[in-house]
């Protein structure tokens, strides 16, 4: 699996397979990109470099996977690796081709991070008839831009669209009865019309997009907190430059305000946080004292008061929580492009299979850059296994408003509509073959299915004929 040439011809043919069999309507695709580090020498030719490392291993040279997946499954439909190295923003183009070539479709919705808002990439989607969702990062739309998108709502004159979070599907007798409980609010927002035009090849293409300007209320608490938390560290840190006594350092002017704003940049308050001077002189008259003369010692002290600027905090609190969303699908609602956005995790749910015991990527050990391709292609597939068989057990149980029980250790009577991979898979661990020679004559002893195993392959519309043959 380590030609690039045949790895495509084969994925693209396995794709068309599995929406065929399956049945599949596909509307969306997502894209991202992972790491993963190994301990091999960086070469100059190598899939292995040193790149910002998603895994939180910088000391270690990696390798980048670029994927596409589609939803509901987060079942990947083309995978590319590339040296550790490469920028996110241009793999994702590529990406959308060999999707393209792929599926052979057009009019899909293509979701990414802030990386895959870049304006050609934007261009490409549009031009190709396809239509897209991410954010559009801090580079595109500053904190002076985005105030300036908020100032009609602070007035007032901009009225914003709820989002209220979707109803947990249950069948359960409780749930089928109606309840007077408030819904809940999970974001609002606003949305407006932007033209865009990019240059191609001389003659400019032009097309129309919609920014989404969304206010998340748990997103807008989590930065609440931990801003005024950098608020007090600093503030705890700028008091203790003025402690005195031994161990600690009487600073000069220029050195006190060195260390004030090391400390501002170090928290990222420098425009919330006010520091007043203080420059005190004490003069101190010594007698004399066996050689040595009697002296004057002049000691100057210098103290920092932090403050917190209430204006500028109100203005910094106000942007907090907000974020700008772009497509160009000019039908998308607000909810739908938050939900849309939401349901990332599906990709990044795979990228913790191929690192966690599911998949088991990491470490890398290979010697081979082929060989790295080919595990990293080999364990795609079993993803696809994974998400595959995720998706038709709950399908099934959500056609029929059933619930599969006994998947949890220790609690049996607890019960899921939406089982994993990883727990219908465990539920057949213990089954075991034992082959015996009596009286020259080979026999076969085979556990019985479970109740609950038996479940789980209907479930799946498999017989269990293949499993009991083995005792013959």
């Amino acid at each position: 699996m380590g030609d690039d040439a045949q790895w495509d011809e084969f994925e693209g043919a396995l794709n068309r397979h599995t929406v065929r069999v399956y049945d599949l309507s596909v509307s969306c695709v997502r894209l991202d990109t992972t790491t993963s580090s190994g301990y091999r020498p960086v070469e100059a030719e190598g899939l292995f470099k040193f790149g910002h490392s998603k895994d939180y291993r910088s000391d270690l040279p990696q390798v980048k996977i670029s994927q596409a997946a589609l939803d509901p499954l987060g079942m990947p439909v083309s995978t590319t690796v590339v040296s550790g190295n490469q920028a996110d923003d241009p793999l994702y183009i590529p990406e959308v081709k060999k999707v393209q070539k792929s599926l052979r479709s057009s009019g899909l919705t293509y979701v990414g991070d802030s990386k895959m808002a870049a304006l050609e990439t934007r261009r490409y989607l549009a031009q190709s008839q396809n239509y897209y969702l991410c954010p559009l990062p801090k580079k595109q739309v500053s904190k002076a831009d985005l105030a300036e998108l908020l100032a009609p709502v602070f007035r007032g004159e901009e009225k914003l669209t709820p989002v209220i979070a979707p109803a947990e599907n249950s069948n359960s007798e409780a749930a089928a009865e109606p309840t007077q409980a408030e819904p809940d609010l999970i974001a609002e927002g606003f949305t407006l019309t932007m033209p865009q035009s990019v240059a191609v090849d001389v003659d400019p293409f032009s097309w129309r997009e919609q920014w989404l300007v969304v206010h998340s209320f748990k997103s807008a608490g989590r930065q609440q907190q931990g801003l005024d938390k950098r608020i007090e560290k600093a503030t705890d840190a700028l008091n203790q430059l003025n402690l005195t006594g031994r161990g600690h350092k009487r600073l000069s002017a220029s050195e006190m305000a060195a260390a004030v704003n090391r400390i501002l940049q170090r928290y990222r308050v420098k425009d919330l946080v006010q520091v007043a001077y203080e420059t005190t002189t004490a003069t101190t008259h010594k007698r004399a004292y066996r050689d040595k003369p009697a002296r004057t010692i002049t000691a100057t002290t210098v103290t920092v008061k932090p403050t917190l600027d209430a204006e500028a905090y109100q203005q910094a609190t106000q942007l907090l929580g907000w974020r700008v969303y772009v497509s160009n699908d000019l039908e998308l609602s607000l909810p739908e492009a938050v939900y849309g956005y939401r349901n990332e995790y599906l990709i990044e749910q795979g990228f913790g299979r191929y690192k966690g015991k599911a998949l088991g990527l990491r470490p890398l050990y290979l010697a081979s850059d082929q060989r790295v391709k080919g595990l990293i292609r080999l364990l795609s597939l079993g993803l696809r296994i994974l998400c595959l068989l995720e998706f038709s057990v709950r399908t099934r149980l959500q056609a029929h408003q059933h619930e599969l029980s006994g998947l949890y250790a220790g609690n049996p009577k607890r019960a899921t509509q939406k089982p994993t991979a990883e727990l219908l898979l465990k539920a057949f661990r213990g089954i075991t073959l034992t082959i015996m020679q009596i009286d020259q004559v080979r026999q076969r002893f085979l556990s019985p299915l479970s109740e609950l195993q038996q479940r789980i392959l209907e479930l799946l519309d498999s017989s269990d004929d293949i499993y009991l043959a083995l005792s013959g």
